[in-house]
């Protein structure tokens, strides 16, 4: 369905395969039926093992076909890729960076909470942001400045 389960904001110098760990953390206690995980090749290496050993989750690697050429729409990954560029359409997520690693956890929950709500309950006037004339912006710029 694409909602958020978990998410961990950490350094650009860590991969993504070793970040998964943070994850995974607290997933036994906060999602003890989730069984199966996918990724994608990145996620390639001892996180399978580890996470079958420690938390009984499966992780399925999906990879691209040998004799692919150009664009595949790889099953399951766009899933992923989808509800990533659902959280893009917030300003606050795409625009605006955080100073501290909560802040930004925090606002990637509450887009997800957004986003699930006008799912559960939309508004049938609204117009779909993609069809809507933008709008010039008064007022001041805000600088965000981060030491």
């Amino acid at each position: 369905m694409g909602n958020l389960l978990r998410i961990v904001v950490h350094s650009a110098g860590i991969q993504d395969r070793d970040g998964a760990d943070f994850v995974f953390e607290d997933i036994k206690d906060e999602y003890p039926h989730l069984s199966k995980v996918w990724a994608d090749q990145g996620y390639t290496g001892d996180l399978g093992d580890s996470l079958r050993t420690e938390y009984k989750i499966d992780l399925e690697i999906v990879e691209k076909p040998a004799e692919q050429k150009g664009f595949v729409l790889l099953p399951r990954r766009w899933v992923v890729e989808r509800s990533l560029a659902w959280l893009n359409r917030y300003r606050r997520l795409s625009k605006d960076y955080e100073c501290r690693y909560e802040y930004s956890e925090s606002w990637v929950y509450i887009a997800s909470i957004s986003r699930m709500l006008r799912k559960l309950h939309p508004n049938k006037g609204d117009e779909p942001a993609y069809k809507r004339k933008s709008q010039p912006v008064k007022g001041d710029a805000i600088l965000g400045i981060c030491s």
